[in-house]
């Protein structure tokens, strides 16, 4: 299994359990709140990465049940609500391969979420939402 990915992390964001908080979650992620206007470009009414998104910290764009990372897309394809977790599984590919990976996303704030992954090794990212 690859390594846990931005894109696969807000993936998980897009996943919430009523539609309200899905449409909540839709917009440009971040892990530096601080690198948004260097990570993300609104052209045309159009949400998108900049040619050097990754140095600048990457991030997501959430988009309905389309996650987009600066090397990876994710469509979702089942949400579990637990009441507190969200456990989501998405169907991802890098333009190469396509894999399965299964995510856990908590709000831990107003405009901020923690996605966290088991396996292959627990990784655990914090978000901040981008004004855009």
């Amino acid at each position: 299994m690859k390594a846990f990915s931005p894109v696969m992390l807000f993936f998980l964001l897009v996943t919430q359990s009523a539609s309200a908080q899905v449409a909540d979650l839709n917009g440009a992620w971040t892990v530096d709140a601080s690198a948004c206007a260097a990570v993300f470009t609104d052209a045309n009414n159009r949400l998108a990465f900049k040619p050097d998104a990754d140095l600048h910290a990457g991030g997501l764009i959430v988009q309905g049940k389309r996650i987009t990372g600066t090397m990876q897309k994710c469509t979702v394809k089942s949400l579990h609500d637990d009441g507190t977790n969200m456990r989501v599984t998405a169907s991802c590919s890098d333009g190469v391969a396509y894999s399965d990976m299964t995510f856990d996303v908590k709000v831990t704030g107003e405009n901020k979420i923690t996605l966290s992954s088991k396996e292959p090794v627990p990784v655990e990212m914090q978000y901040s939402r981008c004004t855009m």
